[in-house]
């Protein structure tokens, strides 16, 4: 019963893509492109950043229902959060994946419909799109303060 849940929310995502397009405020816009090296999935994601983090994300792609599903969870679940909030949730889910495990102190949102992805070795590349896009931006971001 709880798989069908998980399986509707994530289907409900990969149909009806949250957060779908181009930022239309030009201000503080970066943007990251992005391909999944396995299997031809394509992403560019626009992030809008302010004093206290991310204030605002968005994608636009083209893939699987599993990797359009996770870009437009992880930009629900990203938006207007904390820096610090970002990275405990970039590595929260990114164990999710790779090892099942959900941490309960972390709230993945909708994201966590994803888990049972961790059965599927060969769809991690997939789930894990768009924050591999993030962490390409958070080495950008690095980059420049240095």
């Amino acid at each position: 019963m709880l798989d069908d849940l998980y399986r509707q929310v994530v289907l409900d995502h990969a149909k009806y893509k949250r957060n779908y397009g181009e930022l239309s405020e030009q201000n503080n816009i970066s943007k990251v492109y992005y391909k999944n090296p396995t299997c031809g999935d394509v992403m560019t994601l626009y992030l809008r950043t302010g004093p206290s983090g991310i204030e605002d994300l968005s994608f636009e792609g083209e893939g699987c229902s599993i990797s359009m599903a996770s870009c437009s969870m992880m930009t629900d679940l990203l938006k207007n959060q904390s820096m610090e909030a970002v990275y405990n949730k970039r590595d929260a889910f990114e164990r999710l994946i790779r090892e099942g495990e959900i941490e309960e102190d972390i709230d993945l949102g909708d994201a966590a419909a994803l888990q049972g992805v961790h059965k599927l070795r060969a769809r991690h590349n997939c789930a894990l799109m768009p924050w591999q896009a993030l962490d390409k931006w958070l080495k950008e971001q690095e980059n420049e303060r240095e």
